[in-house]
């Protein structure tokens, strides 16, 4: 079992599911429910999320990927295997 990482965007928490890394959930409520907000493994299993500013960098098994919209859809920003993994 993997402890979920949390981060806030104004009101809403978002996460990685802790059971399905495949997925990112959101809360408006705490935490007390949480919703899917993005599911599929076309970015590979989600490892960490960071909050910059207005975008979200999100660290996956296939490179890294962000965020312009609170984890509704993700845009590749570095996917080359070059440098090793990420």
């Amino acid at each position: 079992y993997k402890m979920a990482q949390v981060i806030s965007i104004g009101t809403t928490l978002l996460r990685i599911n802790p059971t399905n890394s495949n997925k990112i959930e959101y809360s408006s409520n705490n935490g007390k429910l949480w919703i899917s907000r993005y599911a599929s493994s076309n970015y590979g299993e989600f490892r960490d999320l960071l909050l910059f500013g207005s975008e979200i960098f999100a660290v996956t098994s296939k490179g890294l990927y962000i965020s312009k919209n609170e984890g509704r859809n993700w845009i590749p920003r570095y996917t080359n295997s070059t440098y090793g993994r990420v």
